[in-house]
């Protein structure tokens, strides 16, 4: 089932003011002081706009960076990728493919086993869906990646 992930005034208007502020106008949150840098929960996390899958915690991991970090989105289509040279420096910004939401960056010195990237995410961007209501949040189609290899062979 496809699911049409856009921004729409409603939306906005449930945003806080600092989930506005990152998403609409590509700030960046405090590191250590943001809701989900230290989750270690499974589940999903999506776009706080628009509710579009966008990183699983199977692909997360502690970069000591202060936000969530990930390997990778859970679909490569999910996220555009755009050239930032804000600050003096140029960098990969992520955005939400559906919304357009500001998510964060991507780097180069993620773990080299996982591929070797970064995506470094505003807290502020997202909202956490536990493993435990995907289905009843209508996300029952991502449950297959959490399914470990000790179940597979049960």
């Amino acid at each position: 089932m496809s699911q049409d992930y856009r921004r729409t005034p409603e939306a906005l208007d449930r945003l806080t003011p600092l989930q506005r502020k990152v998403t609409q106008d590509d700030a960046t949150e405090p590191a250590f002081r943001n809701e989900y840098w230290n989750n270690h929960e499974p589940g999903l996390y999506v776009d706080v706009v628009s509710g579009q899958p966008l990183f699983a915690s199977v692909h997360k991991y502690d970069s000591r960076s202060g936000w969530p970090s990930f390997t990778r989105p859970i679909d490569q289509t999910a996220v555009t990728e755009h050239v930032d040279r804000s600050f003096f420096m140029k960098r990969v910004e992520v955005r939400s493919a559906g919304a357009d939401s500001h998510l964060g960056h991507v780097f180069d010195d993620g773990p080299t086993d996982a591929g070797g990237l970064r995506y470094c995410i505003n807290s502020a961007a997202l909202r956490f869906v536990h493993l435990d209501d995907l289905e009843d949040e209508g996300y029952g189609e991502y449950l297959t990646l959490f399914v470990t290899t000790t179940e597979e062979t049960a």
